[in-house]
């Protein structure tokens, strides 16, 4: 069977990533899970680099190129290339140096995270779609109630936006699922469900989202890759790419994103 031809955007690309992906066999599905979660990454990353970090061969890497539709990586490499002229951060290169120097005192680590901040929050502007926060916006500022949910490395950023909801006097329940307690019988119509998940995504928050746009609930999520699961179910989705160092990733981005949110829902309930 031929493969289909190249996508022509990123936009088609992450469309076409998110038909296959769950159709893929075990390796190639484990490259479509790490593009999918690092799409930021293509641009700057070499075939070797993007292959051990998703923990397969180049060969397989190279195979899940040929599926997406391209020739090679190279090809696919230039799209990402082609979308990011001129924007593009280049702190990739200078955080690889600060790994191989493999130091780990406090003072290193604490310029390898300061690196990997800046260039997430300057990755934000690329991967946020303006017309998707204000939609975000417009959602969450016209429910009567704003439940939020983020578990586990999320938890910091959902705990951030109920605070702030709080003292900007909009209406927001936090669901923490403590005690394994069921909290869905106090979302009702007219109110929206603010969702933060990562890949690999909570199974408790993916089956609230559900589990809400089953009763017409509208759902804002704020996750890291553009093509995911709650895309399918519906919700408006914020994409934020925090850039990684030694597999931690730090929160800077999403937090400067949640800042953002929040302020300008308490805002336009006010106007």
């Amino acid at each position: 069977m031929a493969e289909p031809g190249a996508p022509a955007s990123v936009k088609e690309f992450e469309e076409r990533l998110l038909d296959v992906a769950l159709s893929l066999p075990k390796r190639l599905k484990q490259c479509a899970d790490y593009v999918a979660a690092n799409i930021d990454r293509i641009a700057v990353s070499t075939v070797a680099e993007m292959a051990e970090a998703a923990g397969v061969q180049p060969s397989a890497f190279m195979r899940f190129c040929q599926i997406m539709g391209f020739s090679g990586y190279s090809e696919m490499q230039r799209l990402f290339r082609e979308s990011y002229v001129g924007g593009w951060p280049d702190y990739a290169t200078r955080l690889d140096h600060l790994r191989e120097m493999g130091e780990n005192s406090g003072p290193r680590l604490l310029a390898e995270f300061v690196d990997a901040g800046r260039a997430s929050l300057e990755n934000l502007l690329n991967t946020v779609d303006p017309t998707a926060l204000e939609q975000a916006v417009e959602v969450l500022a016209g429910a009567n109630l704003i439940h939020i949910i983020g578990l586990r490395r999320s938890f910091p950023v959902a705990s951030y936006l109920a605070y702030a909801f709080e003292k900007m006097q909009v209406p927001a329940m936090l669901h923490s699922v403590a005690g394994r307690l069921d909290s869905t019988s106090a979302i009702r119509p007219g109110d929206a469900l603010l969702a933060v998940t990562f890949s690999p995504y909570s199974a408790e928050t993916l089956d609230l989202v559900e589990l809400v746009r089953g009763r017409d609930v509208p759902v804002v999520a704020l996750t890291d890759a553009s093509v995911n699961p709650l895309r399918k179910l519906g919700a408006v989705t914020l994409t934020v790419s925090e850039v990684d160092f030694g597999a931690f990733r730090s929160l800077s981005a999403t937090l400067c994103l949640a800042i953002a949110l929040s302020t300008a829902v308490g805002a336009q309930r006010r106007s």
